[in-house]
């Protein structure tokens, strides 16, 4: 990782309390629009859909070169569409992000959970999950099952990011009024132009990428009155960060 004068040159960060150019009273028109927009697109492509299924099922067993060439054509557009549809329920979750209900929770407990859940993956994927909990944590708001979509979100990111394999380090610690997440991998990292563009919707270095993952997490983070960062480094890995304050 870097040292403390390179962090802050290799920093990006997320202040919810700045101002934005949306007010919080619009962002229920926003999700409204989305949804209504989503439904126009949803229906055509259900459409689609099926009717490329169908077509698949009449070119099951080719027996001309033709044949052959439009079965691949139709297969390549299925797999399209559907990555369209993940497109679209991805769109519709960061829509939909607004006021949360909050409740008390144990961090350590959320990420032990999220840690359960990924580890079998991880082992195909030559990843090896660490946590280092810090004992005592004193409790957090949060919505539990939001907050793990963001955190695995930042898992997803991780994994990305160590295509042969590495290292996954979950760490909680109390920082004053806050308690700290940090979600550090050994993975290829990020040059100055990517990390300042990653919170970006529909930025994404990955071709099937769509863009909404850690633009979704920044604003569930945000939903709970915190913030993130990430400190990144090519070839020497990345950390992000989220601060969230201590349950009064």
């Amino acid at each position: 990782m870097t040292t403390t004068a390179e962090s802050r040159e290799r920093t990006a960060d997320h202040d919810p309390s700045a101002p934005g150019p949306i007010a919080r009273s619009q962002y229920t028109e926003i999700a409204q629009l989305a949804g209504g927009l989503a439904h126009e697109i949803r229906n055509p492509l259900s459409t689609l859909q099926l009717n490329l299924q169908l077509l698949a099922e009449d070119l099951q067993n080719p027996e001309t070169t033709r044949e052959r060439r439009a079965l691949v054509r139709v297969e390549r557009l299925h797999h399209e569409v559907q990555r369209l549809h993940g497109i679209l329920e991805n769109f519709l979750r960061f829509a939909r992000i607004q006021d949360l209900d909050l409740r008390a929770a144990d961090l350590n407990e959320v990420v032990e959970e999220i840690r359960d859940f990924y580890e079998p993956l991880a082992s195909t994927k030559s990843i090896v999950i660490r946590t280092q909990l810090a004992p005592d944590l004193p409790m957090v708001e949060l919505e539990p099952d939001l907050f793990k979509q963001a955190l695995f979100n930042l898992v997803l990111n991780a994994e990305h990011a160590m295509p042969s394999g590495g290292e996954l380090i979950l760490t909680t610690r109390r920082d004053g009024d806050h308690v700290v997440l940090d979600v550090t991998d050994t993975g290829i990292g990020m040059n100055d132009e990517v990390r300042s563009r990653i919170f970006e919707a529909f930025y994404s270095t990955r071709p099937a990428g769509s863009g909404l993952g850690l633009p979704t997490t920044r604003k569930i983070v945000d939903g709970h009155g915190g913030t993130i960062r990430v400190q990144s480094e090519p070839g020497k890995g990345s950390r992000f960060s989220i601060r969230l304050p201590v349950r009064s």
